[in-house]
């Protein structure tokens, strides 16, 4: 970890924030808005790097299917059944998504890629989290959009916990499975292209972009990364059904910057885990959320999350 940062240090996300309500923590910045709107208005080539886990179906998390989550209705969230006394998190439904569903997703991403496009410095890469059942048509959309796909993050974590028989068919067919256990999720690389001409140290001198920075043994950036579910302290602090491990986000966090300057950004960014990481690092980032509610819980889950002591380096498999 770097060393701690002074109270008065320069403010790099002040300008991003524009009319927002907004909120510094250390020095990282947390704004109240639509990240399309957000990203529409911001200055053109003002962000090194983005780490973000989307609402993979786009409409999990519109305001009436969080109200049906709440209420134990489900809506498009299954609400998994309590085994032994434990409550489990409700899960999206993302294999109940129509054909005009999965349109109206890849349109989403792929004008979001198109916007990402003008605010990122080339080179600037793109994390983005999803799942094996959707990944083909969210990377379809992000490169239609403009961004350059440059391979997946694996992230080992057994992500499917029930719901995978044949619904109100399981006595009939009890050695028969829906769908294969979910053993990774993965997370999508994208960049924004070099100059036409530009090599990678060009752009490193130019933008500070166009690379990922090697792990702390350096050993190069590993795209299987095994780091298991969100631990329990975590999801204490912070509430949210999309919680990442910071053990996981601060390896991508310090990958996506490779001269450790700039500003990381999370459009989406929830309970805030991807801002506490990059504080836990000493880097910069900036938030963005449209939930007044999911603001209120990353400003006070960020601090605590990144304080927390958690492995510079989850293990990756031998081979």
């Amino acid at each position: 970890m770097n060393e701690p940062r002074t109270a008065g240090s320069i403010d790099a996300t002040e300008a991003l924030a524009l009319d927002y309500r907004s909120q510094r923590i250390g020095d990282s910045r947390i704004v109240l808005a639509d990240c399309f709107d957000w990203l529409r208005r911001i200055p053109a080539d003002s962000l090194h790097a983005i780490v973000t886990d989307p609402p993979y179906g786009v409409k999990e998390y519109d305001f009436d299917q969080l109200t049906k989550r709440a209420d134990g209705n489900g809506g498009v969230w299954r609400i998994p059944p309590s085994f032994d006394g434990h409550r489990r998190a409700p899960l999206p439904r993302f294999t109940a998504l129509d054909a005009r569903q999965r349109e109206r997703m890849r349109s989403f991403f792929a004008e979001w890629s198109r916007l990402v496009l003008r605010v990122l410095r080339p080179g600037g890469h793109v994390f983005m989290a999803t799942s094996s059942v959707l990944a083909q048509l969210l990377y379809g959309a992000l490169a239609e959009g403009g961004l350059e796909f440059r391979g997946q993050v694996i992230r080992l974590v057994k992500t499917l916990r029930g719901g995978d028989r044949p619904k109100n068919a399981e006595a009939d067919h009890p050695d028969v499975a829906s769908m294969a256990r979910g053993g990774y999720e993965p997370w999508g690389i994208f960049r924004r292209p070099l100059p036409a001409g530009m090599r990678v140290s060009d752009c490193l001198g130019a933008f500070q972009t166009g690379a990922l920075r090697r792990r702390p043994d350096g050993k190069p950036f590993c795209d299987v990364i095994a780091g298991g579910r969100t631990p329990k302290r975590e999801r204490a602090l912070a509430d949210h059904p999309s919680l990442k491990p910071q053990a996981f986000l601060r390896q991508l966090v310090r990958a996506a910057l490779p001269l450790e300057v700039g500003v990381v950004a999370d459009p989406f960014m929830g309970a805030g885990s991807t801002i506490a990481a990059a504080e836990a690092l000493g880097l910069t980032a900036v938030g963005v959320e449209r939930h007044p509610d999911y603001y209120a819980l990353a400003a006070e889950a960020i601090p605590k999350l990144r304080d927390l002591d958690v492995p510079a380096d989850a293990p990756v498999p031998a081979g």
